[in-house]
């Protein structure tokens, strides 16, 4: 990737709680989820115009609709005029838009875009085989009573059974829990290592909510005001006792629920903007640049499949000449507390560096102490798509308070052996 053409800002935006699958929430399907946040950060904006570009995204497909982010705006009533599309790239899908904001603001008349993500695990659609849904779709068109029986008299009774969507990858048909257990055992990380990984980003987003920083980044909805998920009663001996959950028959399984992110409700948006658009946004508002980005994958049948920001966290840092101590936040997606610190060891390898990404060079030590200050998504929980616009705003409003120059990089892994990794830094 290139730094942008023109200077561009991130700002910190809005998100509802987030909530477990079939919770609070569970009543709200991916619109009526994203369009409160969306409504809401339009209010911050000083004139009725609305932002130059909407950028949505969802995980979990619908067949209710296609471009989720066009149905989202206009149930918003922010502006029928103003262009909208969806993306998706699992897990990194609200960064990802980001990216792809990226190309058009501070390009002709666009200054300002509102980029977000949402899934409701609670309200995943059941599909059918597509020989079956060949077939009721015939019967549908069928014109006639004599060709409704015809279709009838050949019904595949084989197919007509239910397919459940699981979290799973289409290609090695293993969930990305299992994936992550193949990855904790190559990497050797113990599961007390995993636990500890959990219990800080439990205090740490319970400290965080206690002293208000989600204050200014949650939006009340359906009568909540905060994650539900973080626990403050947590401890490394309750966490030792759940049992594995991917790896069950083995004897070697380390990937429990209590260090691993379930299934999720939420919706989340973070402003992009250049200096034109920034002018719009509320002064008070946290604001970062973002200096450059950095997209990876890597081959699912040989090699971890959330390991991708291993490479991409070195390619960045590397074309931009600086180590890990040169970064004051990091902010890391906790897919799994095994996949975190799957990617740390790899950070501090120089074989791995040297050999799998293609530099030869020492970043040094990499400084965990300064890793999700706020919490995780083990703590806060992770609705897919959603949790990239959720990162990035939290990162934002913790970074804007640090001196001048200083950066942070945030790093989210994806289903599919792909990953993004963005670089910030205060003004």
């Amino acid at each position: 990737m290139n730094a942008p053409a023109v200077p561009l800002w991130l700002a910190s935006g809005l998100r509802t709680p987030f909530t477990k699958a079939d919770g609070p929430l569970a009543h709200l399907d991916d619109i009526q989820l994203s369009v409160p946040v969306v409504q809401a950060m339009a209010r911050q904006l000083a004139s009725d115009t609305g932002p130059d570009l909407f950028v949505w995204g969802g995980v979990v497909p619908s067949l209710r609709w296609s471009n989720l982010a066009r149905e989202v705006l206009l149930d918003s009533g922010i502006g029928p005029r103003i262009p909208a599309f969806t993306v998706v790239m699992a897990c990194s899908t609200s960064m990802v838009g980001v990216f792809a904001a990226a190309a058009t603001v501070g390009r002709g008349n666009a200054h300002l875009a509102l980029v977000g993500g949402v899934d409701s695990l609670s309200n995943v659609q059941v599909g059918v085989t597509q020989r079956a849904s060949n077939w009721l779709r015939q019967m549908a068109q069928s014109r006639s009573l004599k060709g409704l029986l015809r279709m009838a008299a050949r019904t595949p009774l084989r197919e007509l059974h239910l397919h459940i969507p699981r979290v799973a990858n289409r290609s090695t048909g293993k969930s990305m829990g299992e994936h992550t257990e193949d990855m904790a055992k190559e990497w050797k990380i113990p599961r007390r290592a995993q636990d500890e990984i959990a219990l800080a980003s439990h205090r740490s987003a319970v400290a965080a909510r206690d002293k208000g920083f989600f204050d200014s980044l949650i939006m009340p909805i359906a009568g909540l005001k905060a994650d539900t998920i973080p626990r403050a009663d947590t401890t490394l001996e309750k966490l030792a006792k759940l049992p594995p959950v991917f790896d069950t028959t083995s004897g070697r399984g380390t990937l429990s629920a209590g260090n691993s992110t379930g299934l999720n409700d939420g919706a989340a948006g973070v402003w992009l903007a250049d200096e034109k658009g920034l002018a719009r946004l509320p002064s008070d508002l946290p604001r970062v640049k973002l200096i450059d980005w950095e997209l990876a994958a890597v081959d699912i049948w040989h090699e971890g499949l959330l390991m991708a920001p291993a490479y991409a966290v070195p390619r960045l840092l590397a074309r931009h000449g600086l180590k890990y101590e040169d970064i004051a936040l990091w902010e890391i997606h906790e897919a799994f507390a095994a996949q975190v610190l799957c990617h740390m060891a790899a950070f501090e390898s120089r074989d791995y560096l040297r050999n799998r990404v293609g530099l030869d060079f020492d970043f040094g030590r990499f400084p965990n102490e300064r890793m999700n200050p706020n919490g995780g998504s083990v703590a806060i929980g992770h609705p897919f798509g959603a949790t990239g616009a959720r990162i990035l705003s939290q990162a934002v409003k913790e970074l804007a308070v640090m001196p001048s120059g200083s950066r942070a990089i945030v790093s989210i892994c994806a289903d599919g052996g792909v990953g993004t990794v963005t670089l910030l830094e205060t003004p």
